[in-house]
C-alpha cells in the first residue's frame, strides 16, 4: 500500500471537518488547499510533499509573525486566532527537531562543506533546508549557524 500524499491528508481533514460542522477547523483547512491551489496554479505543477510543506511552513510563519503583532496591538483576541490556526496547521507538519537534534544537524553541515566564514552561511542553509522543512525554524537556525561561524 502507498502512502497517501500529505495534499490528499489535507483534504480529507476538510471533509472530516465538513462532515463535523466544525466551522473554524473547516476554515483553515480551507485556508490551506486554497494556498496549496494557489501555488500549483502559478508554477503550472502539482506539489510533491516538500513543496506542500514550504506552503505550510510559510503559512506559520506568517501567522506567527501576526501574533507578534496583535500582542504588540494588545489585540490578544486576533492573536488567539491566530495560535489556533497555528495548532490546525501544525497538525500537518512532521515532528519539530529538538534543540540538540538541529546542533548536530548543523555541525554535520558545516564540516561536509567546509564553510568557515560568516560569508558563505548560504551554503549552509541550502544544505540544511530540506532537511529542516518544516520541521524548525529556519530564522532560529539561521541564528546558530551565524554564531557557530562567529566563534
Amino acid at each position: 500500500m502507498t502512502e497517501i500524499s500529505l495534499k490528499q491528508r489535507i483534504s480529507d481533514e476538510m471533509k472530516t471537518a465538513l462532515r463535523a460542522g466544525n466551522k473554524p477547523r473547516l476554515g483553515i483547512i480551507r485556508l490551506a488547499l486554497a494556498a496549496i491551489k494557489q501555488v500549483e496554479v502559478d508554477t503550472r505543477i502539482s506539489l510533491d510533499n516538500t513543496q506542500v510543506l514550504a506552503v505550510l511552513d510559510k503559512m506559520l510563519k506568517q501567522r506567527r509573525d501576526s501574533i507578534s503583532q496583535y500582542q504588540a496591538a494588545q489585540r490578544q483576541d486576533l492573536a488567539d486566532q491566530e495560535a489556533y490556526e497555528i495548532s490546525i496547521l501544525q497538525e500537518f507538519m512532521p515532528t519539530a527537531l529538538s534543540e540538540a537534534e538541529i546542533d548536530a544537524m548543523i555541525g554535520a553541515a558545516l564540516q561536509s562543506s567546509g564553510v568557515v566564514s560568516a560569508k558563505d552561511m548560504g551554503k549552509v542553509i541550502a544544505l540544511l533546508k530540506p532537511q529542516m522543512q518544516g520541521r524548525a525554524d529556519m530564522g532560529k537556525v539561521s541564528g546558530k549557524v551565524k554564531s557557530r561561524l562567529a566563534s
